[in-house]
């Protein structure tokens, strides 16, 4: 996508392909040893610890491990810990930690306690020394680089890889034995670098003026419908919510007339066929649609790139969607790297 200006934003989201073949090319070692753990050792229960765009990842990696591997992955209310004397029973538990900084007490504190009650601790961390990295029993640094726009962009890319190539490495390993994820992430680097060429353009004039709209995804795309919306909030200004398919058919939809804006990821999958009916259906109520889907699709102004495995999809999803939510701050008239209100280090308790 073109641009006449630019902003420290555009220039990290550029900058996430090189991230992700950094990291896939790091830590083989530590990621089998991790997998080959969760293989020998069946957890009982796994939690996700992380809030914000860092949440988001952690909820695709959850999706992943359901999906694929048929364990059940709770995300784990922080304030049982900080707040409430909640007696959280650890034997058998496996924590997994997201977080770029790994500075937010709310996300040290539960890797402490956990550790402390002999759960297995497991850290997503851009920053490998810190509070987070230090507090947990394994680490799988993140490779980002230094990200100092408030607004998360290769870091929450690498999040998402981290997370799918953990899955992929337990997959391997498991009675499932499938290795088609994990030989699907060797073109990952390559499917971001097509996504950042991704033309976009078209939800420009559709969103300069709008004052709120409806992010829409389901399965593994819901987590980066999660993350549109936040990025929507943070860079723009726009009220947007983020829902699965289904949820929407229910009490958001009688919110939708005449020209309401839905911003609507349909990338491969099950969910698709779902996914694009209901684009038609908005359309037919009048409402502004931007469809996300494969080049190629009845209805799509915005095309999403083909990954080596429909699971990885989303993630060459928010790829394009970043650059296309940079341009929009600064035509809206605001600047991305500066949201109000914001900082980059974010420490809640």
């Amino acid at each position: 996508m073109s641009s006449s200006a630019s902003s420290m934003m555009r220039t990290e989201a550029l900058q996430a392909p090189q991230a992700v073949a950094r990291l896939l090319a790091a830590d083989e070692i530590v990621y089998g040893a991790l997998a080959a753990d969760l293989q020998s050792h069946e957890p009982q229960a796994l939690v996700t610890v992380a809030r914000g765009s860092s949440d988001h990842a952690a909820h695709y990696m959850g999706y992943l491990t359901m999906s694929r591997l048929g364990r059940l992955v709770t995300s784990l209310p922080m304030s049982l810990v900080t707040l409430y004397p909640a007696r959280l029973r650890c034997a058998g538990l496996v924590s997994l930690a997201f977080s770029q900084s790994g500075q937010s007490p709310d996300l040290v504190a539960p890797a402490r306690f956990f550790a402390a009650g002999g759960a297995r601790t497991v850290a997503f961390v851009n920053d490998a020394d810190s509070p987070l990295a230090r507090a947990c029993q394994w680490v799988l640094p993140l490779h980002a680089g230094a990200e100092t726009s408030v607004a998360a962009t290769k870091s929450f890319i690498a999040q998402l890889a981290a997370g799918a190539r953990l899955v992929a490495a337990w997959e391997v390993q498991s009675e499932v034995g499938d290795p088609s994820l994990h030989e699907a992430l060797v073109a990952l680097p390559a499917s971001l670098d097509a996504a950042t060429r991704s033309d976009w353009q078209a939800a420009l004039p559709v969103l300069k003026e709008a004052d709120r709209l409806f992010v829409v995804g389901r399965g593994p795309g819901l987590a980066v419908a999660l993350e549109a919306a936040l990025k929507f909030k943070e860079t723009c200004g726009l009220q947007a919510e983020a829902f699965s398919g289904a949820e929407l058919r229910h009490g958001p939809m009688a919110l939708v007339d005449e020209g309401y804006p839905l911003l609507i990821f349909a990338p491969r999958g099950p969910a698709q066929a779902g996914l694009l009916e209901l684009a038609l259906d908005m359309r037919q109520r009048g409402a502004r649609v931007l469809l996300a889907a494969p080049a190629g699709t009845p209805g799509a102004q915005l095309p999403l790139v083909y990954t080596g495995h429909e699971d990885l999809d989303p993630i060459a999803a928010i790829q394009s969607f970043y650059l296309m939510v940079e341009q929009l701050a600064r035509e809206r008239g605001l600047d991305p790297d500066a949201p109000r209100h914001l900082a980059k280090v974010t420490r809640t308790r």
